[in-house]
């Protein structure tokens, strides 16, 4: 494994818009070798997705609609981390502003990387518990089509053809070790 970083010679932005950065890096490897990379620039604040446990037979998720695919998606609730706010502030208000509820009880479960060959931005994953009715507002042009699913049938998820975000069902199986299902 190698444990030497290449030398970033270099470093511009090529194209933006109003979400995206695309920096161009110019990296210079230990065998000498020179390549340009691309990369979108994330915001350093990251993001989190929240498993919301709503009781010992009950999990919540949200469908909404998502401009990549042109679908409508079945997911966890998920959002930036506001400047000033620390990553579990950012699940309890994500989850109040998508599903109507807030978490008494957060957990940390991971912190993951999203296509980290292209993408600087990190996911912190989170599960809650001991959750109360909070509706705070949101930036969501409709509302969020609430789910509410059986614990016990939380792999018949990955069956359904709307529930295929990595993140989701990434944070679907550390949810499941988590409460050792």
């Amino acid at each position: 494994m190698k444990d030497k970083k290449p030398e970033i010679l270099g470093a511009e932005i090529v194209a933006q818009s109003r979400l995206f950065k695309i920096e161009q890096v110019h990296l210079k490897f230990s065998n000498q070798v020179e390549r340009q990379y691309e990369r979108m620039k994330g915001n350093n604040r990251g993001a989190v997705m929240v498993v919301p446990v709503l009781n010992s037979e009950t999990l919540l998720l949200g469908r909404e609609y998502a401009a990549g695919t042109h679908s409508y998606e079945l997911g966890f609730p998920k959002g930036l981390i506001d400047p000033g706010e620390e990553a579990h502030e950012a699940a309890n208000r994500e989850l109040q502003e998508e599903i109507g509820y807030g978490a008494a009880k957060l957990t940390h479960l991971m912190e993951l990387s999203l296509a980290p060959g292209y993408f600087a931005s990190k996911m912190q994953i989170f599960i809650a518990e001991e959750l109360f009715e909070s509706q705070l507002e949101g930036d969501e042009p409709e509302p969020i089509e609430l789910i509410h699913w059986p614990l016990d049938r939380w792999q018949s998820l990955l069956d359904l053809e709307d529930f295929s975000e990595s993140r989701s069902v990434s944070a679907l199986f550390l949810a499941q070790k988590y409460l050792k299902l």
